[in-house]
């Protein structure tokens, strides 16, 4: 009897159905590797929740096995979630420069002093069990991101990351495409690739085309001016200052993420910037208003964001007023464009001049359109392939892209979070699932807080509550005081006065009858009041 071969196995555990929290497992017998380790944030259903990060039981089960979490690039939705999986799995991460310097300070946020981090650059091989990883240089909108060429002893599997093709990027930041056909060249297994963009004909614009619009809006503003935009965005800060600089205006950074993200790109030479350009935001007084130029946090209209405590008028020490402009150069992330909106019509309620992306070019992705994946395509000509990071809309589209180039539907799979892509030298199947799926942060609480404390929130959040109060007596088990209602989000009390009185006597008579019934545990008089009302 022919004994079964050995199968490598691809294991997303996000990324697959939505946008961000991009985690996937390579196994193959006794090694695990796991490429990036990201976060997502709450969609409108999360009421309370402030962040989602992957279900890693899997990983948990399969500790002893695993050699290493390998990252892609910085951005939150690859590198978040890493300070929540470092205090369960004691692994070593491996990345490039400036990604490890964005991971130090989440990981310093959360007090871990103890992770084995490894740095790498392009070009460089690792070697992690059985898996020979090469680190292949891309374009992004962030600086040093890579792609991953994985060597598995069933055949070669690449991993584009976030990528672009910029032929004019900030920084010299070129996609390596002479790598790209040079590993196709050689035989690749298979191939995921990122999705987010598959939807969008053409090219993506180049990421100078921002600096352009930068240079024209400082030249007309007539006073401050304001840029919201991804702190992790380090091109993007990068134009903001060089413009800034051209027009001799100072800049102030506000939002923590933002302040930790330019000092760490200066420490490491990632960003450019003259002596003196940057000022404290407690000088700000002492320049003109058309010499100011402030970088903030608050592009997708987070609640607590420093753009929008401007908008609302509750920043300590930003005023907007009608001569300042506010430039928001990035896009809403699916399901947040109603706060973005929220912010944009408060900003301009308050008569500031708002420049966003429907009006101007003050935003590119960072991501491939479609005939960028078409060229990624051709250059690495795998047999099988897996689009990832992207909504089930943008896999679908992805996967009838690769269809035109002539691939057979039976070698495209589109999986979900869980899904296990199982490849030999020669075959590839998706057959089986492990467990994964969202854990939940809400605050100091990791997990906490499941579908069912999520649908009571949103029940409490539809139709409020109503409490009874009452005090018994501990002994006999008599009412000695109440009962009271007490109401929040229900009914306007001084308007249902009737209503509520009504439920008091509702509330008496039941307690009069667990009492002629000789009834004085807690429990079922909670049941008998309960029941009552409900009846009423």
């Amino acid at each position: 009897m022919a004994r079964e071969p050995n199968k490598l196995k691809i294991i997303p555990l996000g990324g697959l159905g939505e946008i961000g929290k991009n985690i996937t497992v390579f196994e193959y017998k006794d090694d695990i590797v796991v490429i990036d380790c990201g976060l997502s944030f709450p969609d409108d259903e999360m009421l309370g929740i402030d962040l989602v990060i992957p279900d890693i039981n899997y990983l948990l089960r399969n500790e002893e096995k695993i050699k290493g979490i390998v990252l892609t690039h910085g951005h939150e939705d690859h590198i978040g979630a890493l300070p929540y999986v470092l205090k369960k799995l004691d692994v070593p991460v491996y990345g490039t420069r400036l990604t490890l310097g964005l991971v130090t300070n989440r990981l310093k946020e959360h007090r871990l002093n103890n992770a084995k981090l490894n740095e790498v650059q392009a070009n460089d091989r690792i070697k992690l069990g059985c898996f020979d990883i090469e680190f292949v240089k891309t374009s992004h909108s962030i600086p040093d991101s890579v792609a991953l060429a994985i060597n598995t002893p069933v055949g070669t599997v690449f991993h584009t990351g976030d990528f672009k093709v910029d032929f004019t990027p900030i920084n010299d930041n070129y996609i390596d495409l002479h790598k790209f056909a040079e590993i196709g060249k050689k035989g690749v297994l298979a191939l995921l690739a990122d999705s987010t963009n598959v939807e969008k004909p053409g090219y993506t614009m180049s990421e100078r085309v921002v600096g352009e619009t930068f240079k024209d809006v400082f030249l007309k503003a007539p006073g401050r001016i304001i840029i919201a935009t991804f702190a992790s965005n380090v091109h993007r800060l990068q134009q903001a200052i060089d413009a800034a600089e051209l027009y001799d205006k100072k800049v102030i950074i506000s939002g923590r993420s933002m302040i930790n993200t330019v000092n760490t790109a200066r420490d490491m030479g990632y960003l450019k910037v003259q002596e003196g350009t940057i000022i404290d935001i407690n000088d700000m007084d002492r320049y003109p208003g058309d010499r100011i130029v402030i970088l903030t946090t608050g592009s997708q209209g987070e609640p607590m964001s420093a753009l929008t405590r401007m908008a609302f008028s509750e920043h300590r020490r930003v005023e907007l007023t009608p001569g300042d402009w506010v430039i928001i150069s990035a896009t809403p992330i699916p399901g947040n464009e109603k706060t973005v909106s929220r912010v944009i019509n408060k900003l301009m309620e308050i008569g500031t001049k708002v420049i966003y992306e429907s009006f101007a070019d003050v935003h590119v992705s960072g991501h491939a359109c479609r005939e960028e994946l078409k060229l990624i395509h051709r250059l690495i000509k795998p047999e099988f392939f897996i689009p990832v990071h992207g909504e089930h809309r943008h896999l679908k589209r992805h996967a009838e892209l690769a269809e035109e180039l002539g691939m057979p539907s039976e070698n495209i799979f589109i999986a979900n979070n869980g899904s296990v892509i199982e490849f030999t030298k020669n075959s590839g199947a998706m057959n089986q699932f492990v467990q994964s799926g969202n854990v939940l942060v809400d605050g100091l609480g990791i997990g906490d807080v499941g579908n069912i404390v999520l649908r009571d929130r949103k029940h409490l959040s539809e139709d409020g509550l109503i409490i009874v109060v009452v005090t018994m007596g501990k002994q006999e088990g008599k009412v000695i005081a109440g009962p009271d209602i007490i109401s929040r989000g229900f009914v306007y009390v001084r308007e249902s006065e009737d209503l509520l009185e009504e439920a008091r006597k509702i509330v008496q008579d039941a307690l009069q009858k667990c009492e002629e019934k000789r009834i004085t545990d807690w429990a079922s008089l909670k049941s008998a009041i309960r029941e009552a009302l409900r009846a009423d």
